[in-house]
């Protein structure tokens, strides 16, 4: 039984790149895709509890012209492979001077995935590695878990509501099996 009065989320969101997969940055190559610690089994266990599951992700390289849309592609498709199907899949190809809605800081991606999803953003968790995924899950109105890598700045710890050591550790949070807003 959950320790927490939060109920469950109806859907995890995750960033892509430092979060469930290592940062390779403008990344083409499926081959260099490799998966961060218990991955697989954090998604697997948000599966089988019937937990819907996307990826939302910042590809500006695609804007910059250093990929195509075609090896953006090929390298998710790698990622499912390696972690399982995921319900819904969210790209951003603009550069930050498109002003888009939807590049992160920007709320676009996690409402455009909760709509496709028939979720309301509240009812979903989003996971990333820097500030600006915090920004866009709290702008859309949805939980916001950091999992800091060594990339990540001290600054955004700091201003992050809940921050975690791992992806395990952030879905225990999501789940109620750790104290809300451990900050481990």
């Amino acid at each position: 039984m959950a320790s927490s009065s939060i109920p469950p989320p109806k859907a995890v969101l995750f960033d892509r790149d430092g979060t469930l997969v290592r940062d390779v940055p403008y990344n083409g190559d499926p081959r260099l895709v490799a998966p961060m610690p218990l991955a697989r089994e954090v998604l697997d266990g948000l599966r089988g509890k019937g937990i819907a599951t996307g990826v939302v992700s910042n590809q500006s390289g695609i804007a910059r012209g250093l990929l195509s849309r075609s090896q953006v592609d090929s390298v998710n498709g790698r990622i499912e492979a390696l972690l399982g199907p995921f319900d819904v899949w969210e790209i951003c190809p603009h550069g930050t001077e498109d002003g888009c809605g939807c590049r992160k800081p920007a709320p676009g991606m996690i409402l455009s995935a909760c709509r496709r999803l028939g979720i309301r953003a509240a009812e979903a968790a989003y996971i990333g590695d820097i500030g600006s995924d915090m920004e866009a899950a709290e702008a859309a109105g949805s939980r916001g878990i950091l999992v800091p890598t060594p990339l990540t700045r001290h600054q955004e710890v700091e201003a992050a509501a809940e921050v975690a050591a791992d992806l395990s550790a952030a879905v225990a949070l999501l789940l109620g099996l750790a104290p809300a807003g451990n900050r481990q």
